[in-house]
């Protein structure tokens, strides 16, 4: 495929790249007016139907049969003129030329907004429920995006529309639940894999193709919403190669302090490592109902450690040094010189040590107030 060749009637405007293209080869293209996006499969490779039968060609046949009936079955669920369809950007040509498969889908702006994080809580809102909304629809016919990533989500605002969209594209990964390719087949990017995903992947016998489930999915999903809300996905030990790792070995996800607690909950449900314990569509888009779950909570640094430290400070000792010294002060008869608080003490208020109970010391304290008695009548000595 080069620029100028004429494929099935579609002729090539621009040239192909392989640009975040995986197995693939893509480019612009025309036909009867109007402009598509074309793909060329790398692999499989259809064979010749005279060529002469062999044991690996009836391997190959194998594979190049369901590759195709795979494609086809998405197409045929999944139509472009579909109800609620309009942010899925779908195949509209499936073919073969030669032993070369290829799939075309109608021309779009593939410009995408860079920082969805940059957005204000109703916007971020908008973006994730038009996202979650179009999961649902492949879900509720049962069908696997397969490759839900960023890349595949196209952010884009149209003119004159008060709300940026998100459009999902690429659906060449997509499998009925259950029923995915054999693991030396399918694709997806480790990042934003599902933990069973990855262990398919790894020929765990314990994850056969029925784990595979809209689940897969969702766990991406969860991550991807973390990405649009702080910009960051969601941190775990450097020691694992992807979040779906860190949770096969029984490590939880750190989310950003900042998402509300809403969010931090429905995150924690999305990056289960049972496919079974995470929520359905429907129950994500519940969640997202009020905009403010989508704003950040931003809080002065250190402004959290203080709330524990009171606590942890009431029933130990050193406090009840530095309510001694405080109580003394005003017995000096020289505020000034009341020695100044160390670091790990909290900011000083204005002393009323005989006025003011104190709930937080026992009975014991009187015992205090016979050492300040005490440093009175030493005064009054010394005044004679």
């Amino acid at each position: 495929m080069k620029q100028g060749d004429v494929i099935a009637g579609y002729r090539i405007t621009t040239a192909p790249t392989n640009a975040n293209g995986g197995k693939c080869i893509w480019a612009f293209a025309e036909k009867s007016g109007s402009a598509y996006f074309i793909k060329r499969f790398l692999e499989p490779k259809r064979p010749k139907d005279d060529a002469r039968d062999s044991p690996s060609l009836r391997i190959r046949r194998q594979l190049a049969r369901e590759f195709e009936e795979r494609h086809r079955t998405i197409m045929k669920r999944l139509q472009p003129d579909a109800s609620g369809g309009g942010n899925l950007v779908l195949a509209t040509d499936f073919f073969h030329e030669g032993s070369t498969y290829y799939k075309v889908t109608e021309r779009i702006d593939t410009s995408s907004l860079e920082k969805p994080q940059a957005l204000e809580p109703r916007q971020k809102m908008v973006l994730l429920k038009t996202l979650g909304s179009s999961l649902k629809q492949l879900h509720d016919i049962d069908v696997v995006h397969g490759d839900l990533k960023p890349l595949n989500v196209l952010v884009q605002k149209r003119d004159g529309a008060a709300f940026h969209a998100a459009k999902l594209i690429d659906f060449d990964d997509s499998y009925v639940t259950g029923e995915p390719p054999a693991p030396e087949d399918i694709s997806g990017d480790s990042v934003y894999g599902a933990p069973e995903w990855r262990r398919y992947l790894q020929r765990d016998d314990s994850v056969g193709p029925d784990r595979l489930t809209c689940a897969v999915d969702v766990f991406a999903l969860g991550l991807m919403t973390h990405l649009y809300l702080t910009g960051d996905l969601p941190r775990h030990d450097t020691r694992f190669g992807s979040p779906a790792d860190a949770v096969n070995a029984g490590e939880q996800l750190r989310l950003d302090p900042r998402l509300s607690n809403e969010i931090q909950g429905l995150l924690r449900a999305t990056t289960q490592a049972d496919p079974k314990q995470r929520p359905r569509m429907v129950t994500y888009l519940k969640a997202l109902s009020d905009p403010k779950v989508c704003a950040l909570q931003h809080r002065r640094p250190g402004s959290a450690a203080p709330k524990k430290a009171p606590t942890e400070e009431s029933s130990a000792p050193p406090p009840r040094t530095s309510r001694v010294r405080v109580n003394l002060k005003p017995h000096t008869g020289s505020p000034a010189a009341a020695p100044r608080p160390g670091p790990a003490e909290p900011a000083p208020a204005p002393p009323e040590p005989d006025t003011r109970p104190d709930p937080a010391i026992p009975p014991a304290p009187r015992s205090s107030r016979v050492r300040i008695n005490l440093g009175d009548r030493g005064r009054d000595r010394n005044a004679t």
